[in-house]
């Protein structure tokens, strides 16, 4: 007998078709003799629809109660379910994030996992209970309902499936794996039959949907058994594992990013600590930067560029425009019109030549590059947003991945 963590997302259980299908594949799950919890996203758009219902009402809720009426959606989703399995003549329980003793931090929107008390998860599953999870949420020390930022259902099952010590964590989407592109762009993209930690979790923070990063990262630390395939076939998924068996492919994957902006502070100080100024100020808004370019200073002044996620940057300028003297009256610009694209792979590691390949496809497609960041397993770039697709395909064919 094994104990499996599976994972819905939306599109999955969107509507009462798809919530029988999910149905029969838990249930099969269970009819093999294994233990089950099951983690559930909210259905189809209905975060979406919660969003906008909060518009209707009040433009700037608080974080707080945003919290309290977007968990709703994953507790309809957990509940539906769990009528269609009773229905099928299975036990089964559903529970919330709190009832299933996921403790998180206290920052409303984006918490994190501190622990998972597992005794009622684990009492309902000596009962033979089937188990249901609402992903996405869990209480805080205050008492409060939390959610987990966009995807935090994937870190639900996967943190669950950790603490747990599961046999096996599956993450079912509409897609039936991961590929070396979005195959909903490159025709000719090709599913990995299994891909590292490092390099799904590399694709995964530069813009891949397939999985949330956090949820890798989690994966990695506790040495999950972690398998994302479709809800929709029975083909064959991709493992995530901590070393691929296959020789190392030099690229695994292209992706995008177009939910980013670029962010430019012209003629600052070109005097020790003005980079410290500038990102210590945007850290005590809790404003993640990406790539990072520093002007060659001239006439006593440098120019600074970085990235931020396009919801952040206008916040980002006002905490810049506001938060000190030395930027007070200095240009601040901000393009949103921008994108990141980005190769990875672990093969880069013992390959040269692999960034002049990345930038001689961008040549031949035309395309100008406005900023480079490198590590040891990917490199990124950041174009014109209207050439995002073209670069992905470009790069793809370049790499004849």
């Amino acid at each position: 007998m094994s104990l499996i963590v599976q994972k819905f997302g939306g599109t999955s259980v969107k509507d009462a078709e798809r919530l029988r299908n999910v149905a029969g594949i838990v249930t099969d799950t269970y009819k093999k003799g294994n233990q089950v919890v099951v983690v559930v996203s909210a259905q189809g758009d209905t975060t979406d629809d919660l969003i906008e219902k909060a518009a209707e009402l009040n433009e700037r809720p608080s974080k707080r109660e945003m919290d309290v009426l977007l968990s709703a959606g994953e507790q309809i989703s957990m509940s539906l379910l769990a009528m269609a399995i009773e229905k099928m003549g299975f036990p089964v329980i559903s529970l919330t994030g709190w009832q299933a003793g996921v403790q998180t931090t206290s920052k409303h929107g984006v918490a994190g996992i501190k622990k998972i008390d597992t005794e009622r998860i684990l009492a309902e599953l000596d009962k033979k209970q089937i188990v249901i999870v609402a992903g996405f949420q869990g209480i805080s020390k205050y008492d409060n309902i939390t959610t987990l930022g966009r995807g935090g259902s994937d870190t639900s099952a996967v943190a669950i499936a950790a603490a747990l010590k599961a046999d096996l964590c599956q993450i079912y989407t509409d897609v039936d794996g991961v590929y070396t592109a979005d195959p909903r762009i490159v025709k000719n993209a090709r599913k990995l039959d299994e891909i590292s930690f490092d390099e799904m979790l590399e694709l995964a923070t530069l813009g891949a949907q397939v999985l949330q990063n956090r949820s890798v990262e989690i994966a990695k630390k506790y040495n999950v058994n972690l398998e994302v395939l479709s809800s929709l076939t029975k083909a064959k998924g991709t493992k995530v594992v901590e070393v691929t068996k296959m020789e190392k492919m030099l690229i695994k994957g292209v992706t995008k990013d177009t939910s980013i902006a670029r962010i430019s502070v012209v003629g600052v100080a070109d005097v020790p600590g003005i980079a410290f100024r500038i990102f210590d100020l945007l850290g005590k808004k809790d404003i993640n930067v990406d790539i990072i370019l520093q002007s060659i200073g001239r006439e006593g002044t440098k120019d600074m560029t970085f990235t931020v996620s396009a919801a952040d940057a206008d916040y980002a300028a006002e905490a810049l425009r506001e938060g000190s003297e030395l930027l007070k009256d200095k240009e601040i610009l901000v393009d949103k019109n921008v994108a990141k694209v980005s190769i990875v792979g672990a093969g880069m590691e013992t390959h040269s030549g692999v960034a002049s390949r990345m930038f001689e496809a961008l040549y031949d497609a035309g395309i100008n590059i406005q900023m480079i960041s490198t590590s040891e397993i990917k490199i990124s770039v950041l174009i014109d947003k209207s050439e995002a697709d073209r670069a992905v395909i470009a790069i793809h064919d370049k790499f004849d991945l």
